[in-house]
């Protein structure tokens, strides 16, 4: 009986780790992984491409989870105003990014003019797929402030 109070406390001790050290859906984590890659002259087609991993910078930095779209040969990652990952981000900064098993140094720029246009694109690429998420989603003319767009730009 002992042995197995110590195998549970043990199993679940490890639980904990994981779910802190590696973003869980809507979890943050700590590790990005990937191998460090220098950022392509062009973008990978990121079509297919649902969710990448975004470590944002802060006392400790975070991985979050995050849709991203390509747009005029750009990747842009999109989210609420009021979201963790955003405010860290703010006015722009440095950040990770891990695309399939590479990671890349970029910054994350935001987009203050064409905005909308990402935000469609975002929208068209998402919405079969996740349909009650995009719903949810504040119609155009409501999401100027109540939503972030960035560009993730080659360092």
């Amino acid at each position: 009986m002992k042995v197995l109070r110590i195998a549970a406390i043990v199993l679940v001790a490890l639980l904990a780790v994981l779910v802190v050290a590696a973003p869980v859906g809507p979890l943050p984590g700590f590790f990005l992984g990937g191998t460090p890659t220098s950022a392509p002259e062009r973008w990978p087609d990121t079509s297919d491409v649902h969710e990448i991993r975004l470590k944002v910078p802060g006392t400790p930095p975070r991985v979050v989870i995050v849709w991203v779209i390509e747009h005029e040969d750009e990747l842009h990652v999109v989210g609420s105003k009021d979201s963790g990952w955003v405010t860290r981000i703010g006015a722009g900064s440095p950040v990770e990014m891990r695309l399939g098993d590479r990671s890349y140094a970029l910054t994350a720029s935001p987009v203050s003019e064409g905005w909308q246009e990402v935000l469609e694109a975002y929208i068209a690429k998402y919405e079969a797929d996740y349909p009650d998420i995009v719903a949810s989603f504040p119609a155009l003319d409501e999401a100027m402030g109540a939503v972030a767009v960035y560009r993730l730009e080659r360092r």
